[in-house]
């Protein structure tokens, strides 16, 4: 696995954090017009249509795909049906600054994840960058208020994109462990539908849950069907297509550093679309995940 960061890799590695950015942007504004799961499943139902035209043999018996379904399954559940459906549920009732600064804690999950779960070894420089990062992460949580933390009150949004944070660190590993048929190797399309194909089953599974338990009913307008084509072109086809090369060319400690670019995205986003300006303690938060970044990653 090789480490360097190339400016191709540099630009597959950033375009991700931009268009999650307007993911949560978009997720904030249509919360009250759609159920956050079913938005996760239509989101990549579109996407499956999309990817179908590009890829569709790849579910041949002789495209081998089915020799290691279960990797591809495990990719479609922790990268496709919980992290986003998490992220989606996060944004009811969390900001969208608030969600993807809670995200920035991703080096300290994939560090952890990596440790516990795939064998990789922790640097002591790590545990300390870690722990600045964790920091930063206690700072938005608790609002600004370091005496608040003893008595800290967690909303959902912000539980929610914790575990959607675990749950993208797992897929970000397996990336690395996924075994690719022949028919896969140079065919980002084929590859990226393989995963679709299962997150969709495994997000249908999870919006029936919802439907059951009363979800509010949908409020159909041009402009949601707008903000579900963006949600399914950007950051699931276009964003997922970069992330998944980039991450196997630079791996998933790497990537991680770069997902912390998007509460900078999200900031200007959310100022210019939805009037919630960052406050001083998002500053500072992000300050501290960002040292612990520069600590982790120095030799």
């Amino acid at each position: 696995m090789s480490t360097r960061l190339t400016p191709r890799t540099v630009f597959l590695l950033t375009l991700p954090p931009l268009l999650w950015a307007g993911n949560s942007i978009v997720g904030r504004l249509v919360h009250d017009q759609l159920p956050p799961v079913l938005l996760n499943l239509l989101r990549w139902v579109i996407a499956f249509a999309l990817l179908w035209p590009l890829a569709g043999p790849v579910f041949r018996r002789e495209a081998g795909l089915w020799r290691y379904w279960k990797q591809y399954a495990l990719l479609g559940l922790f990268g496709i049906g919980l992290y986003n459906t998490l992220q989606y549920m996060a944004l009811q009732t969390s900001t969208p600054i608030n969600v993807t600064l809670v995200a920035s804690g991703l080096p300290v999950w994939m560090m952890l994840t990596g440790w516990l779960f795939f064998g990789v070894a922790v640097s002591r420089r790590q545990v300390v960058g870690a722990v600045l990062s964790i920091a930063g992460v206690l700072l938005v949580l608790a609002r600004g208020e370091w005496r608040h933390v003893l008595e800290l009150r967690l909303v959902a949004g912000d539980l929610f994109m914790i575990l959607a944070t675990i749950a993208w660190s797992f897929y970000s590993w397996l990336l690395m462990r996924v075994r690719e048929p022949a028919a896969l190797r140079a065919d980002w399309a084929g590859f990226l539908l393989a995963q679709v194909a299962f997150g969709v089953l495994c997000s249908g599974g999870f919006a029936l849950g919802e439907q059951a338990l009363g979800a509010a009913p949908v409020q159909w307008s041009w402009t949601l069907a707008a903000a579900l084509l963006y949600v399914a072109v950007g950051p699931a086809v276009i964003a997922f297509r970069c992330w998944g090369e980039g991450v196997q060319a630079a791996g998933p400690s790497i990537g991680a550093f770069f997902v912390n670019l998007t509460p900078l995205f999200t900031a200007v986003l959310s100022s210019a679309f939805l009037g919630e300006a960052p406050h001083g303690y998002h500053a500072a938060a992000f300050a501290l995940i960002v040292a612990g970044i520069v600590v982790s990653a120095r030799r």
